[in-house]
C-alpha cells in the first residue's frame, strides 16, 4: 500500500479496535478511547506543524478506493456494536454509557460520515450505494440528495441551506439546515421521478430508500437490544448528525459568492470554503479539511485533494474538529470568525466584480 494511503488507513481504521476494546472492557480503556478521539488528535495536530504533502498530478491510488469501501462495509457492524455498548448490553455503567456515546459518536461523525461523503460522490454504483447506506443508517439519508444537488450548486448563497450566514449561531443553523435540506432534497427527487416516469413512484423514490434503511435499523436495534438499544441508537444518530452539521457550519461560515450583473452567482472558487492544514485530523477525516479543492473538483478522490495557499483561500485558526467545538459556544465563535469571514467575503466580491 502506498505510504500516503497507509497514513489514511492507520488514522481511520485504528479507532475501530480501540472502540471495540472500550466497549468490551470499559473503565480506563473507555476513557482512553474518548481521549484518543478528541484531545489526543487535537494535540497531535498542534504539535505536528507540517501539513500532509499534496498529490502529484495524474497519480492515482487504487488502494484508497478500497480503503473507502472497507470503511463503508465496517460501518453497520460498528454501529450495532455501539448501540449495544451504549444500551448497557455489555454491562457498561451510566458513566461508561455516556463516554461510549461520546467516543462512538466522534468516530461516526468524523470518520464514517467523512467516508460516506467520499462514497456518495463516486460515479461507481457500489460506493454510491454504500455511502447512501451509511447516511441512511443514522437517519440522515436525505443528505445524499441535498449535498450533491443543492449544496454543491448553491454553496455560498442564501439558496443553500447548508451555508451558515455571518452572525448565525450553530444552533439556529442546524435546525434550518436539516429541515430545509430535507425539503429541498425532496423537491429534487420528485422532479427526477416525474422526468423519468411521468409521475412519482413511491417504491422507487430515493426518500423511500432513506426511510426504509433508517426504519430497518430502528427495528433491528430494538429487536436485538430492546428499548434501551433504540434510545441508544437515536442518541447516537443525533450526535453523529450534529457533527456533520457542525462541519458544514464551520467550512462555509460567513462566506458568500457574489451576484454578477447578469443575476448569476460567481463561479465557485477556493475563497468560498474554510480550510485547515492540520495533518492528523485531515487523515482521520479523509482530507475533508481540504474543502476548497473538493468544491472545485467534487469528483476528485480524497487522497488527491490539495491544500490552497494561505493567501488564496480562508484558513481556520485551529483544526476542523477544534473549530467545531468552539462553534458550540457562539460568543467565542463569533469573536474568532466574524472578522475573518467578513474580510474574505468582501475580497471575494471585489474579485468577482473585477473579473466581470
Amino acid at each position: 500500500m502506498n505510504r500516503k494511503v497507509g497514513a489514511f488507513a492507520l488514522a481511520t481504521l485504528l479507532p475501530i479496535p480501540v472502540l471495540i476494546a472500550a466497549g468490551i472492557w470499559g473503565g480506563w480503556v473507555m476513557a482512553f478511547a474518548c481521549v484518543y478521539l478528541s484531545t489526543l488528535t487535537f494535540l497531535l495536530d498542534e504539535l505536528i506543524v507540517f501539513a500532509a504533502e499534496d498529490s502529484q498530478p495524474g497519480v492515482e491510488f487504487p488502494a484508497a478506493r478500497w480503503l473507502s469501501i472497507l470503511l463503508g462495509m465496517l460501518h453497520i457492524p460498528v454501529l450495532l456494536f455501539a448501540a449495544a455498548t451504549i444500551s448497557g448490553a455489555f454491562g457498561a455503567g451510566p458513566i461508561e454509557q455516556v463516554a461510549a456515546l461520546f467516543a462512538f459518536g466522534l468516530y461516526f461523525g468524523q470518520v464514517s460520515y467523512s467516508n460516506a461523503h467520499e462514497l456518495i460522490h463516486s460515479a461507481r454504483r457500489l460506493p454510491f450505494w454504500l455511502g447512501t447506506l451509511v447516511y441512511s443508517s443514522t437517519l440522515y439519508g436525505h443528505h445524499v440528495t441535498a449535498h450533491r444537488h443543492i449544496h454543491h450548486r448553491y454553496v455560498g448563497s442564501d439558496d443553500d441551506p447548508n451555508t451558515a450566514r455571518l452572525g448565525e449561531s450553530f444552533y439556529g443553523f442546524a435546525a434550518r439546515a436539516w429541515t430545509s435540506s430535507a425539503r429541498l432534497g425532496l423537491k429534487v427527487e420528485n422532479r427526477s421521478q416525474r422526468a423519468r416516469y411521468g409521475r412519482i413512484k413511491p417504491l422507487r423514490h430515493m426518500y423511500a430508500v432513506y426511510a426504509g434503511i433508517g426504519l430497518t435499523m430502528m427495528v433491528g436495534v430494538t429487536w436485538a437490544f430492546g428499548v434501551a438499544g433504540l434510545i441508544s441508537f437515536l442518541l447516537l444518530s443525533i450526535y453523529a448528525t450534529a457533527q456533520i452539521l457542525l462541519a458544514d457550519y464551520v467550512q462555509h461560515y460567513g462566506l458568500k459568492r457574489a451576484s454578477l450583473p447578469n443575476g448569476k452567482l460567481e463561479p465557485i472558487g477556493v475563497e468560498h470554503s474554510w480550510n485547515a492544514p492540520h495533518p492528523v485530523s485531515a487523515a482521520l477525516m479523509l482530507n475533508a479539511p481540504r474543502h476548497s479543492d473538493h468544491h472545485a473538483h467534487p469528483s476528485k478522490p480524497f487522497e488527491a485533494l490539495d491544500l490552497p495557499e494561505e493567501d488564496e483561500a480562508p484558513m481556520l485558526p485551529y483544526s476542523l474538529p477544534a473549530m467545531s467545538t468552539i462553534a458550540l459556544f457562539p460568543p467565542f465563535w463569533r469573536r474568532a470568525m466574524d472578522d475573518r469571514a467578513a474580510e474574505w467575503s468582501r475580497d471575494g466580491a471585489v474579485t468577482a466584480m473585477a473579473a466581470e
